[in-house]
């Protein structure tokens, strides 16, 4: 497929530029050299998508649960016909494998399935009422227009968690793309616009988010923000769409534990380490970077993961473990933080470097000796750097657990089904895993995190419905005397 060489919005359904005419140049993580321009958007651009979005909002409402499913049903069609093309601007945006970006394509189409179904399924409910000759409901209504903002680090995935929910429940959307994978967002409002949505019901903003994405937090015609992303930006949202009272759903950073217990199958729990900690180049908000593990046991569950951590391969090939991290801002800020590190006595016990080839490759970092109050304990890398901390038993390991600013994900190693459920009722965090790994989300099951990790709302399952609509009661008085 041929991909503009400046990626432009979707507003209105129309392909446009900025207002100013401005661009960006996105770089590949892979090899350090330019893909493709990106339309460089500002406020008045954010306006445009804002106003087309309003001026839609009315007639997709109207248009019931069923159809809006049905046209989202086509989306996904094209999505999976057409999935070798998106997987392979995936990868070429974020540098990550052919393989692992299809497999990413996939999990999109299966997200955007469960969610047009939902179209069949927007129930609201009926119930008793204290007076006579009255009956009570409530049914479900949208919002009106939603400000999608969403990261890089699996860009198409992202892309249906936010869209697809956004659209069944009948609001219109402006998704801001990730400037680092704008032809991923691209191509999909191209699908959208061959799957017959009506013009106006998804547009698409290129650009920083400072320049982009803030006007759309501002914008007063904005109903409802969805944001995936850091918890510094999190704030910053809250901070400016809370006072208008708009509904706001944050999915932010981790700093998730995976817990090794004296009785843990160790070549199982190193398995899991492995992915947990570094697949995706370690750049999921669910990795695990904290690794707990019982003293009796440390020596040799840390010489099983360095074994299995010595194979892996660095690089964006199928037959590689994993690729580079998203840009150059975003390695610079990891060195940085192991630099820090080493200074302050964290011994490195693998990786730590910029191997010497193009491309923002980080080496599978394992560091031991790391304060539990050291900034790289506490702070989320979002990068392929994990820390191994010896624990005295089960107590220990869930007090550290819990001793962290965010509160996401989880996962302990053990056969015994009692720590397991203990862990699994005690750990302050939104997803806990039994003798698996940190990360990992299925469509019809909520994700989201406590403290630092959220503000409490839940995507996907059925209960991102509840960040997309709202309820209406409605009584309905009966004259008997008309029976």
């Amino acid at each position: 497929m041929n991909i503009p060489a400046i990626i432009p919005n979707w507003i209105n359904g129309r392909q446009q530029p900025s207002a100013t005419g401005k661009t960006l140049d996105k770089i590949s993580p892979a090899t350090g050299e330019k893909l493709w321009q990106i339309t460089a958007s500002n406020d008045k651009d954010a306006a445009m998508a804002v106003d087309a979005a309003r001026a839609a909002q009315a007639a997709w409402a109207a248009t019931p649960g069923v159809q809006r499913g049905m046209i989202l049903h086509k989306l996904v069609d094209l999505l999976l016909a057409r999935q070798d093309e998106m997987a392979s601007i995936v990868a070429a945006e974020t540098g990550k494998s052919p393989k692992d970006a299809l497999g990413e394509t996939g999990g999109a189409a299966q997200l955007g399935l469960f969610y047009a179904s939902e179209g069949q399924r927007l129930y609201g409910r009926t119930t008793t009422s204290g007076q006579p000759h009255r009956q009570a409901m409530t049914v479900r209504r949208p919002r009106g227009v939603a400000a999608l903002i969403i990261a890089a680090n699996t860009p198409i995935a992202n892309v249906a968690w936010k869209v697809f929910p956004a659209l069944v429940c009948g609001n219109t959307a402006v998704l801001k793309a990730a400037e680092d994978t704008p032809a991923t967002a691209w191509f999909f409002g191209q699908l959208a616009q061959e799957a017959g949505l009506p013009d106006g019901v998804l547009n698409i903003l290129q650009g920083l988010g400072p320049a982009a994405g803030e006007p759309l937090v501002n914008h007063p015609g904005v109903n409802v923000i969805s944001f995936t992303g850091s918890s510094a930006v999190g704030k910053r949202i809250m901070e400016q769409a809370g006072p208008r009272l708009a509904r706001i759903s944050l999915e932010l950073g981790g700093k998730n534990a995976l817990v090794v217990c004296d009785d843990a199958d160790l070549d199982n729990a190193v398995k899991w380490t492995v992915l947990s900690a570094f697949s995706n180049a370690g750049q999921r908000c669910a990795a695990a970077s904290r690794i707990l593990v019982f003293e009796s046991v440390y020596d040799s569950f840390k010489a099983k993961l360095l074994e299995k951590t010595r194979q892996l391969k660095v690089g964006p090939a199928d037959g590689d473990d994993f690729g580079p991290v998203i840009n150059e801002r975003q390695l610079a800020k990891m060195l940085a933080a192991l630099d820090g590190a080493r200074s302050r006595g964290a011994r490195v016990l693998h990786g730590g470097t910029r191997p010497k080839r193009p491309g923002c490759y980080l080496e599978p970092t394992l560091l031991e000796n790391v304060a539990t109050g050291d900034p790289l304990s506490c702070e989320e890398m979002f990068g392929p750097i994990a820390a191994l901390y010896p624990v005295k038993d089960f107590a220990e390991a869930l007090s550290l657990t819990n001793d962290s600013p965010y509160g996401l994900t989880a996962s302990i190693h053990t056969r015994n089904i009692n720590r397991a459920m203990k862990f699994a009722e005690l750990a302050s965090v939104g997803v806990v895993t039994v003798n698996g790994g940190t990360f990992g989300s299925e469509p019809h099951m909520p994700f989201g995190g406590t403290r630092l990790s959220g503000n409490g709302t839940r995507e996907p399952g059925t209960e991102a419905l509840e960040v997309y609509s709202e309820l209406k009661d409605v009584y309905l008085n009966l004259d008997p005397s008309q029976l």
